[in-house]
């Protein structure tokens, strides 16, 4: 073969090597597409069997249902910005945090990154890519409350906070309005002890609204919530659980729960997300959604009077139906 024949040949093969596709890999494959990331950020740990364990199963339930890629972490005052950029940074397109004080720094964070969504639980300010959705907890709270105003043998109920803050002050408003519609001459009780993740402060506090004559407790304590119903329990008073049905706890004192179906709003908030149709705005989650219940104690029910059940049930058709607004506060 001469020289000029021998490089044709050469280059005729080359083109063929070219065309041809990797081995193992098909000609014309797509991309692989990237995962879709979400992630949890929240103030105390998802083991709480409350807030931030319902803020958890809705992760889960995106991973299982949209097959997200997901991570979750505590993270509260100035952890929260740095967290956030973390996240982002990875390519996690949602970034929930899970109360109100997760708002301003998304808003802050989310200016430097338009491509991820971040939303909060509560909050009032929003962007294109910012947002909240609020959950109407103020109604269970308000029934709790109606609750309590019509069973209280002392007429003196308590409210028990951890963290100072406009949602959770919100859904106590709720509840001394279910009071005092209940029984007008009833006196409600409020303390903060400034730490929801504190169940020995939570259980102080509860004891000393129980020697001043509480008889009803309801508290927005997240994990120092076992605290609460400790004192409950040792002290001979009836305990409500929040935010995620605590009706179970092994204290043996909650009497009804004011509960949030997380689920199916995650869900459907990270299904925007991915299909690229989120608008940033705020988005009131309440009974007539599905996303707010009050679930009395099946271990307790005997307990709780037939007329006072009736009554419950009808303040209840109210709210669904329209008919009863119960109140909230602005944030």
């Amino acid at each position: 073969m001469n020289q000029r024949a021998f490089l044709l040949s050469a280059l005729a093969a080359l083109v063929l090597i070219g065309c041809s596709a990797p081995a193992g890999k098909p000609s014309g494959e797509a991309p692989k597409e990237e995962p879709f990331k979400v992630a949890l950020l929240t103030p105390g740990p998802v083991s709480d069997a409350g807030w931030s364990a319902m803020a958890y199963e809705g992760l889960m339930a995106i991973k299982d249902e949209l097959g997200a890629e997901v991570n979750n972490q505590e993270a509260g005052g100035t952890q929260i910005k740095d967290a956030m950029r973390s996240y982002a940074r990875q390519g996690y397109k949602l970034i929930f945090g899970h109360g109100f004080e997760y708002n301003e720094p998304g808003m802050e964070v989310g200016k430097d990154f338009p491509d991820t969504v971040f939303v909060s639980s509560s909050g009032g300010q929003t962007a294109t890519n910012v947002g909240a959705f609020r959950f109407y907890l103020e109604q269970g709270f308000y029934l709790a409350g109606a609750m309590a105003g019509k069973m209280s043998k002392s007429g003196v109920v308590g409210m028990v906070g951890g963290d100072d803050v406009p949602s959770i002050r919100s859904t106590f408003k709720a509840f001394r309005a279910g009071v005092l519609a209940a029984n007008p001459n009833a006196k409600v009780q409020e303390v903060f002890t400034g730490n929801g993740q504190d169940p020995a402060k939570a259980k102080q506090a509860t004891e000393q609204m129980i020697a001043a004559g509480a008889d009803f407790v309801i508290h927005q304590a997240n994990a120092a919530a076992q605290g609460v119903f400790d004192a409950c329990k040792e002290k001979g008073a009836y305990a409500f659980g929040a935010n995620a049905d605590q009706n179970a706890n092994p204290s043996g004192a909650v009497i009804a729960s004011a509960i949030i179906v997380g689920k199916p709003a995650f869900v459907a908030l990270a299904k925007q997300v991915k299909e690229g149709t989120f608008k940033g705005g705020i988005a009131l989650m309440g009974m007539d959604k599905g996303a707010i219940d009050f679930v009395v104690n099946p271990a307790m029910a005997a307990k709780v009077p037939a007329d006072v059940t009736a009554y419950v049930d009808e303040l209840r058709k109210q709210i669904v139906d329209g008919k009863l607004t119960v109140p909230k506060d602005e944030f």
